[in-house]
């Protein structure tokens, strides 16, 4: 999937990969799509509830040996 920013938050623990994640979502105009890299499997519950709160649309994530990816678009 085509991504216009990439955040490596590997290693990071609760919240800390939400928070960067805001971040960077808030330096990116509407319609720019996220790829963040994590390895806290407590993230896949956080991403969800994230983007459900947020608007911000998950439009994919994939589970790799301890290792989870997702794409987030920009509401």
């Amino acid at each position: 999937m085509q991504f216009n920013k990439e955040l490596d938050a590997r290693g990071l623990n609760c919240p800390l990969p939400i928070l960067k994640t805001k971040k960077a979502l808030a330096e990116m105009i509407t319609g720019e799509v996220l790829h963040v890299l994590a390895t806290d499997p407590g993230s896949v519950r956080d991403f969800k509830a994230f983007s459900k709160q947020t608007g911000n649309e998950l439009l994919a994530h994939q589970e790799n040996t301890n290792e989870f990816e997702y794409y987030i678009k920009r509401k």
